[in-house]
């Protein structure tokens, strides 16, 4: 659980109280490969952190899909449009390798945020870097051709090719699998 404080304080600095707190009412669950934390349709109730693993938030549209992102160990992450909503999720978020996860529930969140102030604005900042996080994945979409989308995850995520498939990155990128191995081709 070090891992996880380490995390949440470099963030928001947290009392012994509020560390104690927050490790108590997290859940550790372990994903199989390919197996979903979230299925569309499902209201996503909970916060994660990743302890091992790999995961993907995705969708499809016209059988197509779509990658929003990778979340690799040391992130924490939600779907936060139906988090915030409490409302059915489009997305999945799906293990691409076994994965191990402790989990917080918007409950306990809500509880452990009238108890102790810091834990509100670790959560604020949190929602706060994934709306940023957000915009810059929108504006690489909408402003950056593949060769340059491809550039930038390189520079970002090097790590993630070895563990991710090809045609996992060409859907994160954009692009088609031919696409991928041209711009591959021209390194």
């Amino acid at each position: 659980m070090k891992d996880i404080l380490e995390f949440i304080n470099q963030i928001s600095s947290l009392s012994i109280d509020a560390n104690e707190d927050f490790l108590e009412a997290l859940e550790i669950k372990t994903y199989p490969k390919g197996t979903f934390i979230l299925k569309a349709d499902q209201v996503c109730r909970n916060y994660y952190f990743i302890k091992s693993g790999l995961t993907k938030s995705h969708f499809y549209k016209e059988e197509k899909e779509f990658i929003m992102t990778f979340f690799k160990e040391k992130m924490m992450f939600t779907e936060i449009s139906s988090y915030l909503t409490e409302k059915p999720s489009r997305y999945m978020i799906t293990a691409l390798e076994e994965t191990t996860v402790c989990c917080i529930s918007k409950k306990d969140v809500m509880e452990l945020c009238k108890k102790h102030h810091p834990i509100e604005a670790l959560f604020s900042k949190m929602f706060s870097f994934a709306t940023l996080n957000m915009m810059k994945r929108i504006s690489e979409m909408l402003e950056e051709n593949g060769t340059d989308r491809y550039n930038n995850f390189i520079r970002e995520n090097n790590e993630l090719l070895q563990r991710i498939s090809l045609g996992d990155l060409a859907n994160y990128l954009g692009i088609t699998q031919v696409t991928l191995s041209r711009i591959r081709a021209a390194k």
